[in-house]
């Protein structure tokens, strides 16, 4: 019969459809790093939005660099009758039908393959943008199935917005869709914004890989309101003295991995915020830079969380922290069900902190009787060397005391250039109760109850 084919051969049919490939030179990017692109990135995203195929990949040319202002990539913008337009073909009986849909399902989804040099405008007064992501570069939000990958490099050229101060840094952001920079030193004082070279935000099963990201303005990456997100082979860098250049910045979100990656910034290498649960960190390089940390959690009394992260075979190196909690004085809220293990420490000023006393800079905070609460932590098999007197310090609120703390098998020795020598790290302990340490723990952490194996 004309329609008689076997299930195999339905599945050769759909696997046989090309992706659809569309390069932004194509849309008329000049790629000579002078040029501004924008536009071309744009009309490059529209022609890719608007095609039926299920597979659309967005491709930034090896070999070229893009000179482009902030852009936003909406994974909303496909019609909502894309599918059936496709499977209309294939509508001999109501069972093939849905089983073309699901196997549709499977391979439909978007890639953005960058393998050339993207580059932000250098001067903030040069910065351009009129929609809600004026604070962040590059933005990819409500997706559904986005792969993110190639060779190439962001580079955020973050150098001049260093040199500016904290607020006036924030006004050009929020100025620049009005263009009156000329008010900016005398109302920067008013304003604050967050501001990012990358950004996930809202959505789900997101695959980040192989790119690199230099100097950004701010943060780097942030991975914000999503779900089910991995990333891994990354390269993030930025000077020592750069002020919060965080590496990867995640809030609001589950089920995140970021794995196989170095790090090198002049602040958390990975920072994890209110919201977040199921994290996983894995093989990092971190240094140098602020180390991981949870938090800062419970800010002007918020109630905050975070909880179920375990980061795992990182590797610091001339860090100002190792692993680090932190939180504010007055918060609610908790961190918890939280795992560091096999990690390894060179030359690093603070290796272990849990912190629940954060303070503004140059002010005195009072005593609060409320507290972010912390619990359930496990630090396993961290080894390595200090530069610092304190290697462990816990402190922890007197009103809302740190609970079931457990260390197992930790061995920090102070050491310079890779040698150790004969000084003796110590550690503080404030506030901790209902806690154990078991196997050898150095230094020793006073406010541990020794565990006995029977």
């Amino acid at each position: 019969m004309l329609f008689s084919i076997s299930f195999f051969q339905w599945v050769l049919l759909v696997q046989s459809v090309e992706p659809f490939v569309y390069d932004v030179n194509f849309a008329g990017a000049v790629g000579d790093g002078e040029s501004d692109d924008t536009e071309a990135f744009k009309n490059a995203w529209n022609v890719i939005c608007s095609s039926h195929i299920p597979l659309g990949i967005f491709r930034v040319p090896y070999g070229q660099k893009f000179l482009v202002q902030p852009l936003t990539f909406n994974g909303e913008c496909r019609p909502k009758n894309i599918t059936i337009q496709v499977l209309i073909i294939f509508i001999i009986l109501i069972f093939s039908l849905i089983l073309l849909t699901m196997l549709f399902t499977k391979v439909s989804g978007w890639v953005v393959q960058i393998d050339g040099i993207l580059i932000a405008p250098s001067d903030p007064s040069s910065w351009k943008c009129n929609d809600a992501n004026c604070n962040n570069w590059i933005t990819f939000q409500h997706f559904d199935g986005l792969v993110i990958q190639g060779s190439g490099s962001l580079h955020g050229q973050g150098q001049k917005w260093w040199q500016m101060g904290c607020m006036q840094n924030k006004v050009f952001l929020m100025l620049a869709s009005t263009r009156f920079y000329i008010f900016s030193d005398y109302i920067s004082q008013f304003f604050y914004v967050d501001s990012f070279g990358f950004a996930i935000l809202d959505s789900k099963n997101v695959h980040i890989s192989g790119l690199t990201s230099v100097d950004s303005r701010k943060w780097h990456i942030s991975i914000e309101r999503s779900s089910s997100v991995h990333a891994s082979n990354l390269n993030i860098k930025a000077p020592e003295d750069s002020p919060n250049t965080d590496g990867i910045r995640i809030q609001h979100s589950t089920n995140v991995t970021i794995s196989s990656s170095t790090i090198k910034t002049g602040d958390d290498c990975i920072g994890i915020g209110d919201g977040s649960k199921y994290i996983n960190i894995n093989r990092i390089l971190c240094g140098p830079g602020h180390g991981i940390s949870i938090g800062s959690l419970g800010e002007n009394g918020r109630s905050e969380t975070v909880e179920y992260v375990t980061v795992r075979r990182a590797s610091f190196y001339t860090t100002e922290n190792g692993v680090r909690i932190k939180t504010w004085q007055g918060g609610h809220g908790y961190a918890r069900h939280i795992r560091f293990e096999h990690i390894s420490f060179s030359r690093v000023i603070r290796p272990i902190i849990i912190d629940q006393y954060s303070c503004p800079p140059y002010q005195h905070c009072k005593n609060y009787s409320t507290a972010v609460e912390v619990s359930n932590i496990l630090y396993n098999d961290l080894k390595g060397t200090t530069s610092g007197e304190i290697a462990v310090e816990l402190l922890c609120s007197e009103s809302v005391p740190c609970k079931n703390i457990r260390m197992k098998d930790i061995q920090l020795d102070y050491g310079i250039n890779g040698k150790i020598y004969d000084g003796h790290p110590k550690s503080h302990c404030l506030s901790v109760v209902q806690s154990w340490d078991e196997g050898n723990v150095y230094p020793n952490v006073p406010c541990l109850t020794k565990k006995l194996s029977y």
